[in-house]
């Protein structure tokens, strides 16, 4: 009888022991992510803002994790130089857009984690696209991805057209034409890094004179030079002015949307950007980083960002909706393309190029356009 009640006291504190065992392993089993994403970004909220509130819902639905969302918003410049001063301890988790040669350097400073994505999803964004130069879609290295194509192009207003007599612009050269004289806006290269891209296709299009001449020109048929390359689509959207650059997201989009008569074209030779993605080195919210690109670039994730007026980072995909939907709508704002993989893209834009002598055109932007602005009207 003894024998019994010890042998029972002792099955008895296994189970409590193996009970408690297993209610420590669950307590502390670590989410699938973390609980907070913040992004630090030069892409414009109309793009961030949807794109982060359904990823918390789809994370909730997916791991039932409340993940606070956040966006650091920062021009492509600014955004590099606080990942560099952070030294590796950032305030952010992901770095999303810009010119993916910045996301090498960073790379390069240790700056940047590898995204170890699953392979499957790596391998349906394409190496590149584009030809004679293509446009490098993805790291070889892993550092980082784009999520979406977004071509830099012109803007303008279909009425203030008809009424100065002129038909809708098809490049860039359409926009030094005597009648629209005053009616140009556009935002430095000092300013924008996607108004520096559109100048240096215009330098390397047409070399260094012809390109600089051009820009000169256009300088003369400009007037008003917005603080924020966003601002562009706004005031052609007025009909203050009748055509400027601006990339279809940063806003133009969204005033197509409010109402305004707006209107997006690629020129022949549009520098398209993949808006690349990277996780910061040291991010405090790895997982939930790495989660977000992988939403980003699945097929929900590229629906909530093709209803912005951007296009799909893969060929699996094409800007499609109901009739009279954001999409549809898209599609009619941005001249009926539903994937850049189906059309042929001339790329002359060199990276390479472009980096090594950034400073040194913007300074003599400064100096040859923006500061003798006035002087330029005169002349042309």
């Amino acid at each position: 009888m003894q024998r019994s009640k010890k042998l029972f006291a002792m099955l008895g504190a296994s189970a409590a022991l193996a009970l408690a065992l297993f209610s420590t392993s669950r307590a502390q089993a670590p989410q699938p992510i973390e609980d907070e994403l913040v992004l630090i970004t030069p892409v414009a909220k109309t793009l961030t803002d949807p794109a982060l509130a359904d990823f918390a819902k789809y994370a909730k639905e997916r791991w039932n994790v409340t993940v606070k969302t956040s966006a650091l918003a920062a021009g492509t410049p600014v955004a590099y130089g606080q990942i560099v001063e952070w030294k590796g301890r950032p305030n952010a988790d992901i770095f999303w857009g810009g010119e993916s040669a910045l996301f090498d350097k960073l790379a390069e400073q240790g700056l940047l984690a590898k995204l170890d994505l699953p392979k499957a999803v790596a391998d349906s964004i394409p190496d590149s696209i584009g030809k004679p130069k293509p446009i490098a879609l993805k790291d070889p290295k892993g550092y980082w991805i784009g999520t979406v194509l977004e071509p830099y192009g012109i803007v303008y207003h279909p009425r203030l057209y008809q009424r100065l007599g002129l038909p809708p612009p098809k490049d860039r050269d359409d926009l030094l034409n005597p009648k629209l004289k005053g009616n140009v806006a556009q935002c430095a290269p000092t300013r924008s890094s996607s108004s520096h891209a559109t100048y240096e296709v215009v330098l390397q299009r047409d070399g260094d004179d012809k390109g600089w001449e051009f820009l000169r020109h256009l300088g003369g048929n400009t007037g008003m030079f917005t603080a924020r390359s966003r601002d562009v689509p706004s005031v052609v959207a007025k009909g203050e002015f009748a055509a400027g650059f601006a990339v279809p997201s940063y806003m133009a989009f969204e005033d197509r949307l409010a109402g305004f008569d707006l209107m997006f074209v690629a020129p022949k030779t549009a520098w398209i950007t993949p808006e690349p993605m990277a996780i910061l080195a040291g991010a405090g919210h790895p997982k939930a980083a790495r989660a977000f690109v992988e939403y980003l670039l699945s097929e929900r994730g590229q629906k909530v960002a093709m209803e912005r007026g951007v296009f799909p980072i893969t060929p699996k995909y094409k800007v499609q909706g109901a009739p009279g939907s954001t999409a549809e709508k898209a599609v009619e704002f941005t001249g009926g393309i539903r994937s850049y993989f189906d059309a042929d893209v001339n790329n002359i834009y060199d990276d390479d190029v472009a980096q090594k002598r950034y400073e040194a055109v913007n300074e003599k932007y400064r100096k040859e356009i923006e500061s003798v602005a006035e002087e330029l009207k005169k002349k042309y």
